[in-house]
């Protein structure tokens, strides 16, 4: 089975998100050895243009440290879009891999080392908080394992 890790910035907080999250766990796994890794949030303590980017660096930091070699696919709203089916080929395509590794920032993003580290793709022009991300990430990998697998979801 194929595994596919998701690495975040932060956890779920509201119930209705991890309700969310985990049924889809369920589902996923079906199709998918599926885990989650979070790196805790770090804090903004001043609104400025400066404390955002020392946020950003900091988080960004602790997500290189979790990479350990598997295909990275970077989650951002300037990656290049995809359609549910174009995501499930791209799992597909990517079957010589062992791992695959989908990252999701915190709300500030991630700096350009991140998006170097491999594909960038993006389910969406428009913003979505980061948790509600992963809530969308999860129903389209469940998605994507319906599709490889012929079996008929709604549309």
């Amino acid at each position: 089975m194929r595994k596919i890790t998701l690495l975040c910035v932060g956890n779920l907080k509201e119930k209705y998100l991890k309700d969310a999250f985990s049924e889809y766990q369920k589902r996923i796994s079906k199709f998918f050895d599926f885990s989650v890794i979070e790196i805790a949030e770090v804090k903004l303590n001043k609104n400025n243009e400066a404390e955002i980017q020392s946020v950003i660096e900091k988080e960004s930091l602790k997500l290189l440290e979790k990479v350990k070699g598997q295909k990275v696919i970077v989650l951002d709203v300037n990656g290049e879009s995809v359609t549910s089916p174009q995501f499930a080929k791209l799992i597909e395509a990517e079957s010589n891999f062992n791992e695959l590794l989908f990252i999701i920032g915190g709300s500030y993003g991630f700096n350009e080392k991140i998006k170097k580290l491999g594909k960038n793709i993006s389910f969406s022009k428009m913003t979505f908080p980061h948790q509600l991300m992963r809530v969308i990430f999860s129903e389209q990998l469940y998605r994507a394992g319906t599709i490889l697998n012929n079996i008929e979801y709604h549309k």
